[in-house]
């Protein structure tokens, strides 16, 4: 998990759909005030699981730190947004 200022990073490639989960709840749980962004790599090459369980977890309001969720700057990246920067 690589921190930036304001946006936290994890690489989810080589994770199961469980873990993956695991480890974005926890971001999103623990992640400081001056975090903004949440930036998740999951890839787009081995299959679409975890891309399907992100938008399905975190796309329709389930979570409530999540005020959006946004595509990356590539097909293998999707951003969960926190607050307005």
């Amino acid at each position: 998990m690589a921190i930036q200022t304001g946006i936290i990073e994890i690489d989810l490639h080589g994770l199961r759909t469980e873990q993956a989960k695991a480890k974005i709840d926890a971001a999103v749980r623990n992640a400081s005030p001056s975090v903004y962004r949440i930036r998740l790599i999951h890839g787009y090459h081995g299959g679409t699981a975890i891309r399907d369980m992100i938008e399905e977890e975190y796309g329709y309001g389930r979570e409530p730190k999540v005020v959006r969720m946004e595509p990356g700057a590539n097909q293998g990246t999707t951003e969960l947004i926190l607050r307005e920067y």
